[in-house]
């Protein structure tokens, strides 16, 4: 499965780089394996004309990470889109690594990362980091959603307008990626239950959250019926 990606028919070599970026630090995590789900949720495909879509996922955990999650989609021939949320095994002090890029023929509508907090203290460790992060260049940042309160001080969202924003973005998923590596290094194993659980609550409040995003739903019920929907996205995009 971890090879499905480069041999997909999707050429954009703007997803291609971010992917390649997101995997390369997939990798450096220890204990990395594959979670083994129903086959048929890794590659969906429909070559049906004028209603073409493939997805394609990766599922991943590892030590700190109760999963690893990376989408890629491509809808109608002309919208593509990079989606992967990293969610911390609850017994360990990791944020919630968030990144989506969505793309309509060649513009970047959105491009946003994050390192969410998952516990009510956890940004003090990495707020600094975040803030040094050199996100000057981009000339279109987007306001956050209502919904988007589960994000932290220092989370990027913005339409990319130009081939170096392009580039600087891949830069500052880099540097999150970074951020969140060292953060998993650092980390142990916590005991303490109500911590634990604390954690847990963050990330079902996560996923509740993004869930109110209805702009993922609208795209799948063109293409699906609307059980299918709810249940791809509360098992695949947003379980917990």
């Amino acid at each position: 499965m971890s090879e499905s990606f480069t041999k997909t028919k999707l050429k954009d070599p703007l997803i291609l780089d971010l992917l390649q970026n997101i995997r390369d630090h997939r990798s450096m995590l220890e204990d990395l394996e594959i979670i083994k789900v129903d086959p048929s949720l890794i590659n969906i495909i429909s070559n049906e004309i004028g209603r073409e879509l493939y997805i394609e996922n990766e599922f991943h955990k590892a030590k700190g990470f109760r999963k690893l999650h990376i989408e890629v989609a491509e809808f109608s021939k002309n919208l593509k889109i990079l989606h992967c949320v990293f969610f911390p095994d609850p017994r360990f002090d990791i944020p919630i690594f968030g990144m989506d890029l969505v793309k309509i023929n060649e513009i970047v509508s959105a491009a946003i990362v994050d390192l969410s907090p998952a516990s009510q203290n956890q940004g003090v460790k990495y707020e600094k980091a975040l803030s040094e992060v050199d996100k000057s260049s981009f000339t279109s940042l987007r306001e956050v959603p209502n919904w988007g309160e589960i994000f932290s001080k220092n989370v990027f969202f913005a339409s990319l307008k130009s081939n170096s924003e392009k580039n600087d973005f891949c830069r500052v998923v880099d540097q999150y990626l970074s951020i969140l590596i060292k953060l998993s290094k650092d980390a142990t194993p916590e005991l303490n239950e109500e911590i634990i659980q604390e954690r847990i609550d963050y990330q079902k409040n996560y996923c509740v959250q993004q869930m109110k995003n209805e702009k993922t739903s609208m795209v799948l019920l063109k293409y699906f019926n609307e059980k299918w929907v709810n249940k791809y996205i509360k098992t695949v995009l947003f379980d917990f």
